[in-house]
């Protein structure tokens, strides 16, 4: 049963403390994350907690950092994703398909390949260093290097601000 300690009377029902932190925290999430699907942030949390542990316990990494990235994107942006193994792009995002891509905590460089074939506007690097802690850059197209050969090869600190 709940009381005053733990809960507050409202709209003609007690709400319970876990009940009030979970309107809390997704006010919290609707401002800071303006397009996002607000049930996939539960997803993205859990999943991120997941490969950190895994790695902590047992020196390796899952396969999830592709996934990670793509839900980031989701969130951050409201990237409208699209079915998976889709070809050409991982989603839109307004008028742009965009292709995510990711650099994970155990590369040596900080590269990403992407197909030039790819039907996409705009890449979207996601990066993920040693700490789990995550940071992006989005690229146009037309900003890429020209080349030949079936990949574009791009490199964090050639688009970086930093």
């Amino acid at each position: 049963m709940l009381g005053t300690d733990d809960a507050v009377w409202g709209d003609d029902e007690w709400m319970g403390r876990v009940e009030i932190d979970k309107q809390i925290q997704k006010h919290e999430w609707r401002v800071k994350y303006l397009n996002a699907n607000l049930k996939l942030i539960p997803v993205f949390k859990d999943l991120i907690f997941t490969a950190q542990n895994y790695h902590n316990k047992t020196g390796q990494h899952l396969n999830v950092y592709g996934d990670i990235g793509e839900l980031y994107a989701a969130i951050t942006l409201g990237l409208k994703l699209h079915k998976n193994y889709a070809q050409g792009s991982d989603g839109r995002l307004g008028n742009d398909f965009i292709e995510v891509k990711t650099i994970t905590p155990f590369k040596t460089h900080d590269k990403v390949l992407v197909k030039r074939t790819g039907n996409f506007n705009k890449v979207l690097i996601i990066k993920i260093n040693e700490k789990f802690e995550i940071c992006s850059q989005l690229i146009c197209r037309k900003d890429l290097k020209k080349g030949e050969g079936k990949h574009i090869s791009i490199r964090w600190k050639d688009y970086s601000n930093n």
